[in-house]
């Protein structure tokens, strides 16, 4: 059964199997684990630093990453836009299932 981008979602639960669906594509994937984990590593500079002021690049870098894969790669429109809190959490689970060889690379 194909979920509609105006589906509900009761749990993150519920929202992963979605969200693993819009991420077929190994190319698009690989950009959001890429872009996952330069954030975290920019993010984490930023605090051991206190330069705040990278934050903020850190996050438009994932974001972009993220958002190539689905425009250019998956052909769809990235969840974050209407599940943003699922989408966050979502990219940290695929990282996760992506590290620990659950998810294809």
């Amino acid at each position: 059964m194909a979920v509609t981008m105006a589906a509900r979602f009761t749990s993150f639960r519920e929202f992963y199997p979605y969200y693993l669906g819009e991420h077929r594509h190994p190319v698009s994937r690989r950009l959001h684990v890429i872009g996952t984990l330069a954030m975290l590593a920019i993010v984490a500079a930023a605090v051991a630093m206190r330069a705040w002021r990278l934050v903020l690049p850190a996050v438009v870098l994932a974001y972009g990453c993220a958002w190539v894969g689905h425009f250019v790669f998956e052909k769809n429109r990235p969840a974050t836009f209407r599940h943003p809190l699922y989408s966050l959490r979502g990219d940290f689970a695929m990282l996760r299932d992506v590290l620990l060889r659950r998810t294809p690379w």
